[in-house]
């Protein structure tokens, strides 16, 4: 090496050695860097939008010593608190439990996946790995006492999946630079193939001594020529992939096709320069070109059905048009606005942030959210959320949450945890592949020992058609390619997954239970009716106190008081009891709100047994009822009556009145409900159920649901449930629309049956092709294109779950819509 100058290292300080050709652009200017290490985690810091690091750092880090602890500590810099505040997030309140979502490179099939999963939790303080094979993401969890960031990097480095904190824009376009890496190398091996074909056909048209010695030598010479750059570039990925996996000793499926391509090559070559012997340039070409073709395949299918995932991923506006006080416009940043900001939201404009309309009415689109087709009508004083479209008219609108508060970056994270897991069926099918790579490679040599002493000649080619044809390469694809399907037909469908095993859950349920509460009804209560009871408190001095206390609640029966919000009035030391009511201090007096049986125990009667009626007492005195009303959902009866067709049980389980529940139990078509139901008695019922060997879908959406969401089998929460239930539930309906529970449990139990139909087809054939491969039946280019058809056919089926239409619409909904 030459002596170095001394230039400083721009990552490390380090001397630059003279000539030096590792560097960094960073604006718009040259950065020398001293080692190919260097470079590389100065790369990842910069793609991965964390170039402020350089800009902003104070010193530079210590220099390791070299050697191979100085890798380790090369990815050092990535320990830094501040470079981790954009992409590491706490898990608990002491934030030593964390999470962070990474871009891995070279990830190619389920093998990758399980290799790098199964190498993480070999680490002491990781919780939990798990790869997303569609984005190519990989989500962690792990305790940073235990455990710093760098080592899991670095952990990753050695086994060749180098990896930077997961950007969305920049991880778009690093897929988007693969996949044309990955159409380069296709069309290579597409003109070699055909190339190659045109030198062998006059081998096979003219028979053994029908060419001339010179011709014969120039065609295998130009062959091996094209051959070359077959397994040079286009066969990389495979050769790459295999040697990884050897190092780990976990083979994948890149060994036996990196086997049978390296052993035509290598056979082959060997036959042009000694002059005898057979050689296989052109079934090498096909089957490399075929093996392409399905990897590209079978890409493009996972992202497209992966796509709005990603899209939602940036469906937040990067600017803003923020108002001046003093009446101005400036363009700023959308991540720079903050809470009580005013915004002009043009139409065609995106909204930037979640918040509340203060002038104008417009139609905002919010199909990337919701699912909802449909653009809704809002006006002043009405919710706008963030990544909505505004179709008609100019709207100013004051910020409530931003960034990674909105409600879009909310969504985003819970369907990150949907693939934070790998589901069991997921996990069983991966251990499959594995065993069948495994015995592939067995067979394959007892194969080429019975062959070398039966005919020399072709032990080959017969090894190399076994070790293509019977490649579990359908096997592994089976259950992803059908689960990526699946979510994402269900996310445009407006139901977002967030845990891995629900889907096979969803499909294997017996029994729906709702609440009723925001579940069946639309959870806007509205306060009907107000019955002072005696002379102590009017009825608009009740309705100040009862708005005091709900200030502090999140239920629906909240919004009902909003209006009769008292300035001078403060609840403080507020409980809220779920199921039951809250209690707190107003001056100094205590109230309680809620039930009757939990205002007082010897409550008076409700003035009529109709509707839900709400008692206010303070000091143990009745002061007031309040009669509260909510509109049925449109859909809840077609609903019901298509889970019921669909051979399911329906029961409604509800906290509420007896005669409340019992009529809207009548108008929806539910014969077993239960009311006045405590959330302890909510999850003994539940318990119950599930005792007598039903599986249970709960659907509900407050605090008081929180137990039995967690409980049942399955859980979906509705598309305004509180944040507690949204992160408790397996699920959760982005839309109103009741009915897309219907569309969610047809399609799980159709993504089941393809996942069945996979895995007998990808079983199937390599039963069926292994003994015709054996006993020298299949040439090693008809094994190319038998696995690759194999590939593909299950890839095919499996997207038919993502064209498959949805169940009608019902009546109710089809009026409504325009």
């Amino acid at each position: 090496m030459t002596a170095a100058t001394a230039t400083p290292c721009y990552h490390c300080g380090g001397a630059v050695p003279v000539g030096a050709a590792w560097h960094l652009v960073l604006d718009d200017t040259h950065h020398p860097l001293c080692c190919p290490g260097c470079e590389a985690v100065a790369r990842a810091i910069v793609d991965g939008g964390l170039a402020s690091y350089y800009r902003f750092r104070d010193r530079l880090p210590e220099r390791p010593d070299a050697g191979p602890a100085a890798r380790a500590e090369t990815w050092q810099v990535f320990d830094d608190p501040q470079l981790q505040a954009d992409f590491v997030h706490p898990l608990d309140e002491t934030g030593a439990r964390v999470s962070a979502t990474l871009a891995v490179d070279g990830i190619t099939c389920a093998a990758c996946a399980w290799l790098i999963e199964h190498r993480l939790d070999a680490l002491d303080g990781l919780e939990r790995s798990a790869v997303d094979l569609s984005h190519h993401r990989l989500h962690l969890q792990w305790d940073r006492r235990q455990l710093p960031l760098s080592r899991i990097l670095a952990e990753l480095a050695a086994i060749g999946y180098p990896s930077q904190p997961y950007a969305p824009d920049e991880a778009q376009r690093r897929l988007q630079r693969d996949e044309r890496r990955l159409i380069r190398r296709l069309i290579v091996a597409a003109v070699a193939m055909m190339q190659v074909a045109m030198f062998s056909i006059p081998f096979y048209v003219a028979g053994e001594g029908g060419i001339g010695a010179s011709f014969q030598g120039l065609f295998h010479a130009l062959s091996l020529m094209l051959a070359t750059v077959v397994v040079g570039y286009c066969a990389q990925p495979f050769l790459r992939g295999a040697w990884r996996d050897l190092r780990s000793r976990h083979p994948g499926m890149d060994v036996p096709v990196s086997l049978a391509i390296l052993g035509a090559y290598l056979a082959s070559a060997w036959a042009v320069l000694t002059g005898g012997g057979e050689v296989y340039f052109d079934s090498l070409s096909m089957f490399t070109f075929f093996l392409l073709f399905s990897r590209y395949l079978e890409r493009r299918a996972r992202q497209r059905h992966g796509r709005s995932g990603n899209a939602l991923a940036g469906v937040l506006p990067s600017s803003a048009l923020r108002l001046d006080a003093d009446g101005g416009e400036r363009i700023v940043p959308a991540d720079r606005l903050e809470p009580g900001d005013r915004v002009r939201v043009t139409p065609g404009g995106g909204i930037p942030a979640d918040g509340v309309i203060v002038t104008g009415t417009s139609r905002l689109d919010e199909a990337m959210l919701t699912g909802e087709s449909q653009p809704v009508r809002r006006g002043p004083g009405e919710s706008a959320t963030g990544g909505s479209l505004n179709v008609d008219s100019p709207l100013i609108i004051e910020v409530v949450r931003r960034g990674r508060d909105s409600r879009a970056a909310g969504i985003l994270a819970l369907a990150d945890r949907a693939f934070a897991e790998r589901s069991p069926v997921a996990e069983r099918s991966a251990r499959l592949a594995r065993g069948v790579v495994l015995g592939v490679l067995l067979i394959a040599g007892v194969v080429a020992g019975a062959w070398s002493l039966v005919d020399p000649g072709r032990a080959l080619w017969v090894t190399l058609s076994v070790l293509v044809v019977t490649c579990p390469c359908a096997l592994a694809l089976a259950m992803p390619a059908a689960l990526t399907a699946c979510h994402g037909r269900l996310k445009r469908r407006g139901v977002l997954i967030t845990r891995a095993p629900a889907i096979d859950d969803l499909a294997r349920i017996s029994r729906v239970v709702f609440d009723k509460t925001g579940t069946l009804t639309e959870g806007r209560l509205r306060l009907c009716e107000t019955v002072a009871l005696g002379a102590a408190v009017d009825g608009e001095r009740s309705r100040a106190l009862a708005a005091a206390l709900e200030a502090h609640s999140e239920h629906p029966i909240a919004g009902a008081f909003a209006a009769w919000r008292d300035a001078s009035l403060t609840a403080t030391e507020v409980i809220n009891h779920p199921g039951c009511g809250l209690e707190g201090w107003i001056g100094d007096r205590r109230y309680r709100l809620g039930r009757a049986d939990f205002v007082l125990d010897a409550p008076p009667s409700p003035p009529s047994p109709d509707g839900q009626w709400l008692l206010l007492a303070g000091a143990g005195t009745a002061l007031a009822w309040f009669r509260l009303d909510d509109r049925l959902r449109e859909d809840a009866a077609a609903t019901v009556a298509a889970l019921k067709r669909a051979g399911l049980g329906v029961e409604l389980l509800s906290g509420d009145a007896r005669q409340t529940v019992a009529a809207l139990a009548e108008r929806v078509g539910v014969e077993a409900w239960t009311a006045g139901a405590t959330p302890e008695g909510k999850l003994a019922h539940l318990r119950a159920l599930q005792a007598r060997g039903e599986r249970i879908l709960m659907v509900g959406d407050g605090i008081n649901d929180v137990p039995v969401l967690a409980a049942a089998d399955v859980s979906l929460a509705m598309n305004s449930a509180t944040d507690l239930a949204r992160t408790r539930a397996d699920g959760v309906l982005l839309s109103p629309r009741l009915w897309r529970l219907v569309d969610a449990v047809e399609l799980a139990r159709a993504t089941r049956r393809v996942i069945r139909q996979n895995l007998a087809w990808a079983l199937g054939y390599n039963l069926c092709a292994l003994p015709l491969a054996a006993l020298g039946w299949v040439p090693p280019w008809a094994a190319a294109l038998g696995m690759s058809a194999s590939s593909l056919l299950v890839v095919g089926n499996a997207l038919r779950l993502g064209r498959s239409a949805p169940q009608a619409v019902p009546p109710a909904e089809a009026e409504a819509s325009p």
